[in-house]
């Protein structure tokens, strides 16, 4: 199994879409990339802890390809809003790709070069940010899997 974690917004959403892509064998939602430790979704909703929401991805490379997730992670979102994903806002909800390796790396990079020359975003400017996995603070409980538990399947976006 390898690990993938990506911010694209509010991680509720983004978790549910993740959850179902086969290959896929669990989600998490938490908080990356910031300088608090063990924050809360409270201290991460002041904007000032630094950290992101985001979904961490536990997946089967036999059966899904870390370039399958990161096609779903710009399907997901709008990676040219910068700090915000519709009418959410904050440095907690950008477009974020946290790798685990330096192939996760190349290949994130490689991703939004590609979207960048064929123009998919244009005329706007692709503002996904790719950083060294952090620790990953797993969101209070009531997050993990919390449209799932509302008979929910998305969100507002």
């Amino acid at each position: 199994m390898e690990k993938a974690t990506f911010g694209a917004g509010c991680f509720w959403g983004v978790e549910v879409a993740f959850a179902q892509i086969p290959g896929v064998t669990a989600t998490a939602v938490g908080y990356e990339g910031g300088t608090m430790d063990q924050p809360s979704y409270k201290d991460v909703c002041t904007d000032r802890t630094g950290h992101a929401e985001v979904v961490e991805v536990e997946f089967d490379p036999s059966q899904v390809g870390y370039e399958d997730l990161l096609d779903a992670f710009f399907r997901l979102h709008d990676p040219t809003q910068l700090n915000r994903q519709g009418p959410d806002w904050g440095t907690q909800y950008r477009s974020a790709i946290f790798y685990h390796s330096d192939a996760q790396k190349a290949q994130a990079e490689a991703k939004i070069a590609a979207l960048t020359a064929e123009g998919r975003f244009a005329p706007k400017r692709i503002v996904t940010r790719v950083e060294p996995a952090q620790t990953f603070w797993r969101a209070e409980e009531y997050h993990q899997r919390y449209l799932e538990k509302r008979g929910l399947a998305s969100c507002h976006l």
